[in-house]
């Protein structure tokens, strides 16, 4: 299965790892999916987690960030969308759209609302961790 996985899904995987979050990226680990990334993606993770907030109260360090990301790119498939979308309510949500349409990805990972009250883009289902996990 490929898949984009929002920010939020390995921000919760690194903070609180037995949770659902940490199973999906435990399955990446695993090599159970393949995850497709951008490199706007793959920015925003690094400075999403390289703020005190996470460094401070949840102790993620640089080399857990360099860990994930490092992951990503063994286990991912960067693309390069070539098409700008606007679809999202939440603007900064679109390049995980972008991401998965350039991908012809078979899902989306998500605990935004902001995704998942979209139920679907363009035939490629927004799906909560659980319900991926349940999928895969």
């Amino acid at each position: 299965m490929r898949a984009v996985v929002d920010t939020g899904v390995f921000v919760g995987a690194l903070i609180r790892p037995r949770g659902t979050t940490g199973a999906v990226l435990f399955a990446l680990r695993r090599g159970d999916f393949t995850v497709i990334y951008s490199t706007d993606i793959l920015v925003e993770i690094v400075d999403v987690l390289g703020r005190d907030k996470f460094r401070l109260k949840y102790h993620v360090l640089p080399d857990d960030i360099n860990a994930l990301v490092q992951l990503i790119r063994l286990r991912g498939e960067l693309v390069i969308p070539k098409e700008s979308i606007s679809a999202c309510r939440d603007p900064k949500d679109d390049k995980f759209l972008e991401a998965a349409k350039a991908a012809q990805a078979d899902c989306i990972v998500s605990g935004d609302f902001d995704l998942l009250d979209m139920g679907s883009f363009e035939g490629i289902p927004i799906l909560k961790p659980a319900e991926f996990l349940a999928r895969l």
